[in-house]
């Protein structure tokens, strides 16, 4: 398992090591300070005291800064203390929709666009004064906008330029709905980071009675899209792995999309097998408890969903009706976006903690070491498979 004291840190920091969590993500930014804070205190590097170190130990990485509105809804980004010369670290979760502002005495819930506008203004705040920036945001912003298929907006790609316009080196997302979008900016830093690890890590901490073996278990895709993510899964835990496939009514158009019309299952059966179904987000659900429903009827064991964002956009009383209903044993997402009280009270709620592999990456970063063996997850999940198979406590 790759752990901070293993990887070689002698590289001089590009720059001070500064976070700036914006709203809305200050409870993420809480955890990677608190990481980073204690691997540096901790840390055994000889030339701490030496001036190319300076700022390197502190109490807290964490910016102040602020992003104030006026009664009219308009806002402006602050930032009150110097960041001169600091590699700084941006953090923004556009889908926090729990965030409000007063826009003339009416309260407002901010969306997407509110939480990109404050990263841009934070940006435009820093004023070219920092060593570099470097912007996390998990969700990449209008992911779902990856790509044409009539006369319309390219919005993932237009937010991508603008950012790197702005002055941003690294932009570092999470499953990204296409990575290809990273076209826009080819000469700029871009990684789009999987959450296998966290997820397969999270699956086998809560459930004690998998066998992970092809007789029985199987990773499932719930569309041809996210493949990649369930053939890397069934390659690394050594499952078959099967995919469904959407046939669509091309003939209307309903919120948005064309309508699902049905879901046409391609692989090997399921029956008598756990099976995971991977996927870069849970919206309204749909999709994979359709999925469920197919994969149920078909006889599988037992279905755990898995996808790194859980929006729940319509609520979770559906989901609560087919967890009652043995449709669904378990879903997993991760806290790299917002998580309603509500969703972590769920019995078949599975909570994949993200932070300490973010603050392995900027950490990481700012030593201005590659992260390639940090996105490479495969030796740490034959490790704690092989912990499950002995029968050892997995960690958080």
């Amino acid at each position: 398992m790759l752990r901070r004291t293993e990887r070689t840190l002698e590289n001089i920091p590009v720059g001070a090591l500064g976070l700036i969590p914006l709203p809305g993500c200050d409870e993420m930014g809480a955890k990677v300070n608190d990481y980073l804070v204690r691997w540096r205190k901790e840390s055994s590097i000889e030339h701490k005291e030496d001036i190319a170190f300076s700022g390197y130990e502190r109490d807290n990485y964490i910016i102040n800064s602020s992003v104030p509105r006026f009664g009219s809804g308009e806002a402006k980004g602050i930032i009150n203390e110097s960041v001169r010369g600091k590699d700084l670290y941006l953090m923004v979760d556009v889908c926090n929709y729990s965030m409000t502002y007063s826009l003339s005495g009416r309260t407002n819930h901010m969306s997407p666009d509110d939480h990109y506008q404050n990263l841009k203004r934070i940006i435009a705040a820093v004023g070219g004064k920092g060593r570099r920036i470097n912007v996390i945001m998990p969700f990449l912003y209008e992911s779902r906008q990856h790509k044409r298929s009539g006369r319309e907006s390219l919005d993932c790609a237009i937010a991508l330029q603008e950012l790197v316009h702005m002055g941003v080196d690294n932009i570092i997302t999470f499953d990204a709905h296409d990575p290809r979008v990273q076209n826009a900016i080819p000469f700029s830093g871009f990684e789009t980071v999987p959450s296998a690890y966290q997820f397969i890590k999270g699956l086998l901490r809560e459930v004690k009675d998998l066998q992970i073996d092809s007789d029985h278990m199987m990773a499932i895709s719930p569309d041809e899209g996210g493949t990649h993510r369930a053939v890397y899964l069934a390659n690394v835990l050594g499952l078959d792995m099967g995919m469904f496939y959407k046939r669509r009514d091309y003939t209307q158009i309903i919120d948005g999309r064309n309508p699902i019309v049905a879901h046409e299952f391609l692989g090997s059966s399921v029956e008598g097998k756990d099976v995971i179904i991977i996927d870069d987000m849970i919206s309204s659900g749909d999709s994979i408890l359709e999925v469920a429903e197919e994969l149920k009827r078909r006889k599988a064991k037992r279905v755990f969903a898995a996808a790194t964002f859980g929006l729940f956009t319509n609520g979770l009383d559906k989901f609560d009706q087919a967890y009652e209903e043995g449709l669904i044993s378990g879903i997993l997402t991760t806290n790299l976006i917002y998580q309603t009280p509500e969703l972590l009270s769920k019995p078949y709620y599975i909570d994949c903690d993200m932070s300490k592999y973010i603050a392995l990456i900027i950490d990481t970063l700012n030593h201005d070491g590659s992260i390639s063996s940090i996105l490479s997850p495969n030796e740490r999940i034959q490790h704690v498979l092989q912990m499950y198979r002995n029968g050892e406590e997995i960690s958080l």
